[in-house]
């Protein structure tokens, strides 16, 4: 049975929950391989609304096994909160599993990656401010600590006094912030040991005996193409790696076992925090889109920035992903444009650009270039099948389709879990 990749084709807030929630019922297990509780999944089931930010979607459904992989970082803090929020509601979370060798965030990331968006000033990032990329930078430098450090106090000590000989100098020195101490660190770690350890495994042998004896795994990933620290418009990226490679090193499923790549696109196009972002609108339409579609971090609750759809940007997505099948979200907030704009190419210092310009430098002075497709007035929300949509929406799909490099499987026509035209199975 398959392993299947779901990423953000975009610069993320595309619908993946919505998606993961689409496809949980076929799925056996379903794992978070990156990131951490920077990102966020809004799930609407019946009257109830689910903002997930480190647990993965599956959670909500029944029978499946949710997933924390060895590439997400983990702020144990968060994942407990997150628990307990859902126990009270009625959901079962004991079924979750977390990878030993997932990385930690620490009191001392959350510091410095606050101080040091404020040292930056103009040039700040856009971080969250919850201590991912200090605590991927420390993973790489060899200095993080790891889930299963905190079922060795001696070992969490020994690590922790390593991190904090060098950053200790840094928050005092350079950002005027008082030294942490390490018993303060292990004293807040040591607090989860115990709830964590009966959920710890070793992840990579558990989702390769899984597929060993037939089941389906849907591998989840955060953010999207566009903050692939690898892939996307760098520096103004996430710490890690969203798109499908990503998903093989941060679960530790080989390629050969990937059968297919679902990439979840919206209808048109948003963006939060800094960078570059070529289609954005600053006017009364951008603010149209922007309160039509509830445009407001799940996370953060930051406005997003908002812009028409770029198939450039969704043809980079297939290529780097390997994309099989697209997975339209929000067409139904596009209802009511008499005409709608779709970027086709760029244009750079008046040279033509079909493909994502190769230097961030062509990106940033990237201007769209558009064509106009004729929209539509009716309310498509209650559409099951894609003869319920009006000939423009389905005229809309069809050229995204052939612009955007894979078939539009599934489109989503509003917020509730069954809100979706089904064009073809994704599994």
């Amino acid at each position: 049975m398959p392993a299947i990749v779901l990423v953000g084709a975009q610069w993320g807030d595309e619908g993946k929950g919505k998606a993961t929630d689409l496809l949980g019922p076929s799925a056996d297990y379903v794992v978070k391989y990156n990131g951490g509780n920077n990102a966020g999944h809004t799930i609407v089931i019946g009257d109830q609304k689910y903002a997930l930010h480190l647990l993965p979607s599956g959670i909500l459904t029944p029978g499946v096994v949710p997933v924390i992989g060895n590439g997400v970082v983990i702020d144990p803090a968060v994942l407990f909160s997150e628990i307990d929020a859902l126990e009270e509601r009625g959901i079962d979370t004991s079924q979750l599993v977390v990878s030993a060798n997932a990385h930690l965030i620490a009191p001392y990331h959350r510091t410095i990656d606050r101080v040091a968006e404020r040292f930056l000033g103009n040039a700040k990032l856009g971080t969250t401010g919850r201590g991912i990329g200090p605590t991927y930078a420390d993973k790489m430098s060899r200095v993080g600590v790891r889930v299963q450090d905190l079922f060795d106090e001696k070992i969490l000590r020994q690590k922790i006094e390593g991190a904090l000989e060098l950053k200790n100098h840094l928050l005092v020195k350079v950002y005027n912030r008082r030294a942490i101490t390490v018993d303060e660190v292990v004293e807040e770690f040591m607090e989860f040991a115990d709830r964590l350890r009966p959920m710890t495994a070793d992840t990579a042998l558990l989702l390769s005996n899984a597929l060993d004896a037939g089941k389906t795994v849907l591998l989840e990933g955060g953010q999207a193409t566009l903050l692939d620290v690898d892939h996307g418009t760098y520096p103004f990226v996430t710490s890690s790696n969203p798109t499908t490679g990503g998903a093989c090193t941060g679960s530790g499923i080989p390629p050969t076992r990937i059968d297919r790549v679902i990439a979840v696109v919206k209808a048109y196009a948003t963006r939060v925090g800094s960078g570059p972002f070529p289609t954005e609108l600053l006017d009364a339409d951008g603010e149209k889109l922007r309160q039509d579609g509830a445009e407001f971090g799940t996370t953060t609750g930051r406005p997003r920035r908002t812009g028409w759809y770029d198939a450039v940007v969704a043809r980079f997505a297939s290529r780097v992903n390997g994309v099989t099948d697209f997975v339209l979200t929000k067409l139904d907030v596009l209802s009511g444009w008499e005409r709608i704009p779709v970027c086709v190419a760029y244009d750079v210092d008046g040279v033509r650009h079909d493909e994502m310009p190769m230097t961030q430098t062509d990106f940033h002075h990237a201007k769209p270039v558009y064509e106009f497709l004729d929209g539509w007035d009716e309310d498509i929300s209650a559409a099951r099948t894609l003869e319920d949509l009006p000939k423009n929406a389905q005229q809309y799909i069809k050229a995204l389709e052939e612009m955007s490099g894979a078939p539009m499987s599934a489109i989503g026509v509003g917020p509730g879990r069954d809100q979706t035209v089904q064009v073809r199975s994704l599994v």
